[in-house]
């Protein structure tokens, strides 16, 4: 089978060979509602409420949202407005713990036997896909059409990273388990573990674990970015090609990451809701590079000072990876279900950029077969007919354009801000 095209780039794996830590509990959360794709949750508490460890603070509105709830035990401080890192804003929570960690009475173990039953455990569990999408998962677990294979995403690609593969290191059976769960309730017959081969302890560890049952395959990947994208990873582990405007649903593929398995197995044990995260934090200004659990709506700057950085001077601070990861606004920013990496460096200087050259480079380095250079000059002649015909909508925004141009363009920016023009659907 043909690979598809890709970069390779240097993996910076500092934190995988280092045990996960568990964060103190924080003084205080601030818990945002909008944490997944849907529309923000509606705060159900009030300044002075007494809240418990699962309770739930904040009710799913329409069918894309799921609930959020409290991390911490304590009392309700406010519910003021967030500022979120993509610019806009929503309600947050913000809890003073008292330190006990109390948990909600109404946790119990539930375990699900019917397709309905999957999916509506996981939208009362809160979760969301932890690839760093944030794709609420009771969306994926009720599909339209019968489920030939399922695709487990354990590549992460990104450099840094290795919050995914502590999980598999650590939470081995805790995964086979969540698999076998969906498998069995939605009558699914194969399930492919795609993972990088730059991670053999987690391969063999996986593998291990796996043995006994033959309709689980892991699958050694080659080490090049963005292996762990849906489109890319589906067909590196199945063959299967999703074209445009259609989802994995589509081409009978259920696809779900390494750590939302993890969850949903551990969902059916305890009953306790998506509350906490593992994290990688790392960067040229961490003393103490490492994979974090800490809870949901910890501060970011809580975060960096347990790592050994002080945050006041630093260049750049990246939620998520180096590649497609988004810039902080600020080190107070609560950490949040779909983050999965914090990356802080001292000082970047980026290039200024230059004429194109036509060198093609971009091209050959895009593993949607796109033409990003012909993108470019459509966005700024505003063609939305060109754009279409050249398929921007298949762009994932992985950045091997931007990262391989000798130019310096801001290529893979450019294509997110001409998806704007694109009517919506």
């Amino acid at each position: 089978m043909k690979r598809r095209n890709g970069i390779f780039l240097s993996h910076r794996k500092h934190t995988e060979g280092f045990p996960t830590l568990r964060l103190p509990i924080p003084q205080e959360v601030t818990i945002p509602m909008a944490m997944h794709m849907g529309a923000p949750c509606v705060p159900v508490v009030k300044a002075g409420d007494t809240v418990t460890v699962g309770q739930c603070i904040g009710e799913a509105q329409g069918h894309f949202s799921v609930p959020i709830h409290a991390s911490v035990s304590g009392k309700v401080k406010a519910v003021t407005e967030h500022l979120c890192a993509n610019g806009t804003k929503c309600p947050a929570v913000v809890i003073t713990a008292d330190g006990q960690q109390t948990p909600c009475p109404d946790c119990k173990p539930y375990m699900p036997s019917t397709p309905e039953e999957l999916a509506a455990m996981a939208k009362q569990a809160g979760c969301v896909g932890l690839g760093g999408a944030g794709f609420p998962t009771h969306i994926k677990l009720a599909p339209q059409k019968p489920i030939s294979v399922m695709v487990i995403n354990g590549a992460e690609c990104e450099p840094y990273l290795t919050s995914d593969c502590r999980m598999m290191l650590e939470q081995t059976d805790d995964i086979i388990k969540g698999i076998l769960l969906v498998m069995q309730i939605l009558h699914i017959k194969n399930c492919r573990i795609g993972v990088e081969n730059n991670k053999p302890a987690a391969i063999k560890a996986l593998a291990d674990a796996a043995k006994d049952h033959p309709e689980i395959q892991v699958i050694p990947l080659p080490s090049q970015y963005p292996q762990g994208a849906e489109k890319i990873m589906i067909y590196h582990t199945t063959g299967i090609t999703v074209t445009e405007g259609t989802l994995p649903a589509d081409h009978g593929v259920l696809l779900l990451n390494i750590s939302t398995c993890a969850f949903l197995h551990q969902y059916t044990q305890t009953g306790m809701p998506l509350v906490e995260r593992r994290i990688t934090v790392d960067g040229d200004a961490v003393e103490r590079p490492c994979n974090i659990i800490a809870p949901i709506g910890t501060s970011m700057r809580t975060l960096l000072e347990y790592a050994g950085c002080s945050p006041e001077k630093l260049s750049h601070l990246i939620c998520g990876g180096m590649m497609m990861g988004s810039l902080l606004p600020s080190a107070d920013t609560p950490l949040c279900k779909p983050n999965n990496g914090l990356l802080a460096f001292w000082q970047y200087v980026h290039p200024e950029p230059t004429a194109c050259i036509r060198c093609g480079r971009c091209m050959h380095a895009c593993p949607m077969g796109l033409m990003p250079m012909q993108l470019e000059k459509a966005y700024h002649a505003k063609d939305v007919e060109a754009l279409t015909a050249l398929k921007l909508n298949l762009c994932m925004n992985c950045g091997c354009c931007s990262y391989v141009c000798p130019a310096n363009r801001p290529l893979a920016a450019t294509h997110q801000l001409a998806k704007t023009l694109l009517p919506r659907k």
